[in-house]
């Protein structure tokens, strides 16, 4: 006897154009997923949302994609944002006297894990696994 399983729901997916919008959409969209998925503090994603949308935007090249779900392996909330920049984000070293530079270094201490994989078509995925 054969048996056949639901196909697995699609991964919430937001496109962007890159314009100083993008991070506020992006804000709203993953705030959006936690209230479906009964997460009611949502303030770090947001937080992580914004500062990867904000990059692509700032230093990426074309549309933006974000994507929130949940790990089914350890049930964390995974952030990609994906984007057509060749270039990986990389923390700044300390310095005192900028004025920017700053948002990798803070989310990467808020998030689980981070990192970055490259595109087979060109572009980059940054990710932030988070704990609600």
């Amino acid at each position: 006897m054969l048996t056949a399983t639901a196909p697995e729901a699609p991964t919430p997916t937001l496109f962007l154009e890159p314009t100083d919008r993008a991070p506020q959409r992006a804000r709203t969209f993953l705030a959006d997923r936690f209230r479906e998925w009964g997460i009611t503090d949502d303030y770090v994603g947001r937080l992580v949302v914004c500062e990867l949308v904000t990059n692509a935007w700032r230093h990426g090249d074309g549309q933006i994609i974000v994507r929130v779900f949940r790990d089914e392996r350890d049930g964390l909330v995974v952030i990609e944002v994906w984007d057509q920049g060749p270039d990986l984000p990389v923390i700044q070293p300390e310095n005192y006297a900028a004025t920017s530079g700053r948002g990798l270094f803070l989310m990467s201490h808020l998030v689980r894990a981070w990192g970055t994989r490259p595109l087979m078509e060109g572009g980059k995925v940054v990710w932030a696994k988070c704990a609600f």
